[in-house]
């Protein structure tokens, strides 16, 4: 039987309503995810700059050639009887989880340049098994390397003096923290990956989700 004059615009109202209803249902939905998205963002500690250094193969290596790539950075050197030996093994046990199709790159820079040239560099990287298609070695000047690590990727290092070497190969103070930087060039996150209360096991999964989420981005 048709809608009478008087039913027929109840019925219009109600279907309104509705439509406004699952309107707002959208709306609530979309601005959640919107909200959840913002609270698990990682934030832009600062932009990393254009650089030419040299890889472990001889090869020139810029920035360019780490776009598109979210990469994680930390700075060594192969005289190092300290920490450095510990966190090269940390960064090849995230080589080895990272999955193979993942374009993520890891990236060690030196603070001794010279001594670390591309071949002990090179030496140094086969010690600890190192995939050349996923893990350089970077070396250049003090200046080149000091632009990278110190200015864009908050990476220091302190020669120590003399009269304070403990050993003949205690030559440096340098940070023990892994850094990630995004598809666009920019600083996303820090890791301490030594120290008081720092326990690797659980700073590692953290490290593979933040390459993760990064990856996911556009």
């Amino acid at each position: 039987m048709p809608d009478s004059p008087q039913s027929l615009p109840r019925s219009l109202w109600v279907g309104m309503a509705l439509v406004f209803l699952l309107l707002g249902l959208a709306y609530l939905m979309s601005f959640a995810e919107f909200q959840g998205a913002r609270k698990n963002s990682l934030p832009v500690i600062g932009q990393v700059s254009d650089f030419a250094l040299t890889n472990q193969t001889g090869q020139l290596v810029t920035l360019l050639d780490l776009t598109n790539h979210v990469w994680l950075a930390d700075i060594i050197f192969t005289r190092c009887a300290g920490s450095c030996p510990v966190m090269t093994r940390q960064m090849r046990m995230l080589q080895d989880v990272l999955p193979a199709a993942s374009p993520a790159r890891l990236v060690s820079l030196t603070t001794d340049p010279d001594y670390d040239s591309p071949a002990i560099l090179q030496r140094y990287a086969g010690h600890y098994g190192a995939d050349s298609n996923r893990w350089m070695f970077l070396t250049g000047t003090k200046a080149q390397l000091a632009g990278l690590a110190a200015t864009s990727l908050k990476l220091g290092a302190t020669p120590v003096a003399p009269p304070d070497q403990k050993t003949p190969v205690d030559l440096f103070i340098h940070s023990t923290i892994f850094v990630a930087v995004d598809k666009h060039a920019r600083l996303r996150g820090v890791f301490e990956t030594e120290g008081d209360g720092v326990d690797w096991t659980n700073v590692q999964p953290r490290i593979r989700q933040t390459i993760s989420q990064l990856e996911s981005e556009p």
